[in-house]
């Protein structure tokens, strides 16, 4: 069974950044600095658990541009099982009232993302040495 929950205990919290430094620090080669940042406080963060184990994590955060998802990982034994949609739809459905939700995609995983309806705007920029695209989100009437 998947559950996508908000995280409510220090446990979860500290599952959730485990499953982020592994993926972000040790298979994408990205600084701690930059992925344990300022607004860690500030974020709101949600965790997946597949058969009640953490498998996957994300967070979003207000910024003066709309509402900003961020940190989207899922562990390697757990891709390709759903996990990342279902980040993304609770995310998606949690924030259904805003009216401007965007994110900054890695350029291998912008179709995942255009398959529920963001759409790139601008150019490809590197973030942490990693090609991205800024995405924003159409909501479907």
């Amino acid at each position: 069974m998947l559950i996508v929950k908000y995280i409510d205990t220090e446990e979860e919290y500290c599952s959730a950044l485990a499953i982020r430094k592994e993926v972000f620090i040790v298979e994408q080669h990205v600084s701690r600095d930059e992925e344990i940042d300022e607004y860690e406080s500030s974020a709101t963060h949600i965790v997946a658990l597949k058969d009640g184990r953490a498998s996957g994590t994300a967070r979003w955060r207000f910024t003066d541009r709309g509402v900003k998802l961020e940190r989207f990982a899922v562990l390697k034994s757990f891709r390709k099982k759903g996990i990342g949609s279902a980040l993304l739809q609770f995310a998606l459905d949690e924030l259904r009232e805003e009216s401007h939700i965007y994110l900054n995609a890695q350029k291998r995983v912008i179709s995942f993302y255009e398959k529920f309806n963001f759409k790139g705007v601008g150019n490809i920029f590197y973030e942490a040495n990693i090609p991205h695209l800024k995405m924003v989100y159409h909501k479907l009437d």
